[in-house]
């Protein structure tokens, strides 16, 4: 499998790193194309990859092309990529808000194009992201995909039309847990603690509460109660959180992002289009 990458900024550098790490591909398999030569140098430097002189270039020598630009710069890629791309190589998009539609209607007839929703945890291998289908992607371009991304965490297949959810929910899904994180940080400090100290102790709690909910399987519920000691100190906290709105605040939070997503993605469709 050779893989090109259309843009070598953070989340192109970190699926580098993961494929690399998770020994799915090796470094002279790869490619990248960047408008920006540090970058270029950068990623060839420490990666031991390879470097293409143009967009043309990265794409001829893939069997699939990881296109991993802002939004904006989607149209002239899209160009280019259409003269380039007759061998109808699978074209992973993470470009945010561009619909499959219009990536397909770029590209040579029966390109095989999956539309990705990462998260920024990906950039320590830890990352979340759903993975569309295009119409002429099956199975076997799928699980090629799903690879490519589960190198830097998880990832599921899911219809496109529940992207705008998945962006509200894991695209966001870091700005609340980092808010939340804040927060419990300055509530401890309020009653004592010194900051350092308090951040450590909030860090380690809120990763290992997250590993316990994953290596357990069961259900956050349930690892709650079995903290939650009656008239205890946890359910005098909870009460608090409850009386306040908390769980149907971040709830409204999802809501808020999943429909800002898709009012954006209304507009990317309208300016590429145009």
């Amino acid at each position: 499998m050779k893989i090109g990458f259309i843009g070598g900024g953070n989340m192109g550098e970190a699926l580098v790193r993961g494929l690399i790490h998770a020994g799915i591909v090796p470094p002279d398999h790869l490619t990248v194309y960047d408008i920006q030569r540090d970058r270029t140098e950068h990623l060839t430097r420490t990666y031991g990859i390879r470097a293409a002189e143009g967009l043309s270039q990265c794409v001829l020598s893939s069997d699939s092309v990881v296109v991993a630009v802002k939004p904006q710069n989607v149209p002239e890629v899209l160009e280019e990529l259409g003269r380039s791309a007759l061998h109808r190589p699978l074209v992973i998009s993470i470009a945010a808000g561009v619909p499959i539609a219009v990536l397909e209607a770029a590209l040579p007839e029966g390109t095989p194009v999956v539309r990705v929703m990462p998260n920024t945890p990906a950039l320590v291998l830890a990352g979340a992201s759903a993975l569309a289908r295009g119409r002429f992607a099956d199975d076997t371009h799928m699980e090629t995909a799903l690879r490519v991304f589960r190198a830097v965490g998880v990832a599921h297949e899911v219809p496109e039309k529940l992207l705008d959810a998945v962006t509200g929910l894991t695209g966001s899904g870091p700005a609340y847990v980092l808010c939340f994180l804040e927060a419990l940080i300055d509530g401890g400090v309020l009653m004592g603690l010194p900051r350092p100290v308090a951040a450590d102790l909030v860090v380690q709690t809120v990763l290992g509460t997250a590993l316990m909910v994953q290596q357990t399987g069961k259900h956050p519920a349930a690892l709650k109660d079995m903290v939650t000691s009656p008239g205890g100190t946890t359910i005098h906290g909870l009460e608090v959180l409850e009386s306040r709105g908390f769980r149907g605040a971040v709830m409204g939070a999802v809501r808020a992002a999943t429909e800002r997503s898709s009012a954006l993605g209304t507009t990317a469709v309208k300016k590429t289009s145009g």
